[in-house]
């Protein structure tokens, strides 16, 4: 049966009679994208605000990106790491450069999942110590050992046993983690937070807690593992989020939009740390790929050469003012929060039929549990997207508001 023959709504069932049920799936089929847009089937354009869930960092097909994948297709697309690259070389140098001080060894994977992994495995190496410190509403990855420090008990629960010696405190109590540390200073080798939350609701610590956690990591022999896999790269209107507080780790996490879309997952970490890894603990098939390196070296000269840091801070501001009008506005607006173009949007409601209602729109956003609204558009946004997209959740939330008659 021909493609064209076939209605969009029997299209989704029938992939969804393929795919494995395990989505939060929208109803729409996209099948093209540039820049901030991407279009479903009938060629309708949307507003992408969702980037796949942030990958598309430097827009959907971006030209220096295509261009640097469909030269290395055309030259050598698969290098395992036990031979020498040139183009990973490049990337890997390249990385380098621009990570926070001290990070000069790189671990090379598929996605933050298996970043998150790699860095229990790297932590449990080197400190001798099972323990791991994670926060509540932390995200970390849906693998064994990644969702073992991810908060959630839907996600934990269907699965246990899971990694034992893990301990969740509340996020930004820096007292609470003093206190678990030194009681168990013997056991605990590492603690792991994203510098904003993410999946979590989009939070943002308050003033002074990671350079406190940084000090107390210190003082108790654990290293601190930061998750910059959604926050990461520019997306909080610095290149990592951990410089709005000036602390550093001793292991990072990312992902996401690394590769411009491709598949690839980071971790950095202190030279000393990374060589607890000795050869044939911890490898991998697919990381460090020729194909995925070149897309990521393109991704981060767009990063930097375009200045989309700069340009993530700026728009970023611009939007969190829009949506604070939109909250002095609508009263189904509880907060706004976020850094960069890391946005959240908490309603007092559940946000689904506002999700719902934006894809009739022409925006695409996601959710950040039941009642976030999370904002992840690519960095290289401008005034007139954002005003469009704003004017678009006004009416959006003018809607909910008469919907439950607020």
């Amino acid at each position: 049966m021909q493609r064209e023959s076939i209605s969009i709504s029997e299209r989704m069932k029938e992939e969804d009679s393929y795919l494995a049920n395990v989505f939060q799936r929208y109803p729409i089929e996209l099948v093209k994208g540039k820049g901030v847009y991407v279009y479903d089937s009938s060629n309708r354009e949307y507003i992408d605000f969702m980037a796949g869930y942030g990958v598309a960092l430097v827009g959907h097909c971006n030209d220096k990106v295509v261009n640097a994948i469909k030269t290395q297709a055309e030259r050598f697309i698969t290098c395992h790491c036990s031979c020498y690259n040139d183009v990973r070389l490049e990337f890997l140098k390249m990385l380098v450069s621009i990570a926070p001080k001290g990070l000069s060894r790189v671990f090379l994977c598929n996605s933050g999942a298996e970043a998150c992994e790699a860095a229990i495995k790297i932590a449990r190496k080197y400190t001798k110590r099972h323990g791991i410190v994670a926060a509540m509403n932390s995200f970390h990855g849906k693998t064994m050992g990644a969702l073992s420090i991810t908060y959630a008990s839907k996600y934990r629960d269907p699965f246990k046993p899971l990694l034992e010696g893990v301990s969740f405190i509340p996020y930004g109590d820096a007292d609470r983690l003093e206190e678990l540390l030194s009681k168990n200073e013997a056991s605990i080798g590492a603690v792991i937070l994203e510098p904003i939350q993410g999946e979590g609701g989009i939070n943002v610590p308050p003033d002074g807690y990671l350079a406190r956690v940084r000090e107390l990591c210190d003082r108790y022999g654990a290293l601190l593992v930061l998750d910059e896999i959604q926050s990461g790269l520019g997306r909080t209107g610095r290149l990592w989020a951990s410089e709005h507080w000036q602390v550093v780790p001793d292991i990072m996490c990312i992902a996401k939009g690394i590769a411009g879309g491709v598949p690839m997952g980071a971790v950095l970490a202190r030279k000393d740390v990374m060589d607890a890894l000795k050869i044939g603990e911890h490898s991998n098939t697919f990381g460090g790929n020729p194909l995925a390196c070149a897309a990521a070296k393109a991704t981060l000269e767009c990063i930097i050469g375009d200045d989309l840091v700069g340009n993530s801070a700026r728009m970023g501001r611009y939007m969190k003012d829009g949506l604070l009008a939109l909250k002095d506005r609508h009263r189904v607006v509880r907060d706004v929060r976020g850094l960069g173009l890391m946005l959240g949007v908490e309603l007092r409601f559940d946000v689904k039929d506002v999700l719902m209602d934006g894809i009739s729109h022409g925006l695409l956003m996601l959710y950040s549990g039941r009642n976030v609204i999370r904002l992840l558009p690519p960095l290289l946004i401008d005034e007139d997207i954002v005003s469009k997209a704003l004017s678009i959740l006004d009416t959006l939330l003018a809607r909910e508001e008469m919907r439950r008659g607020v």
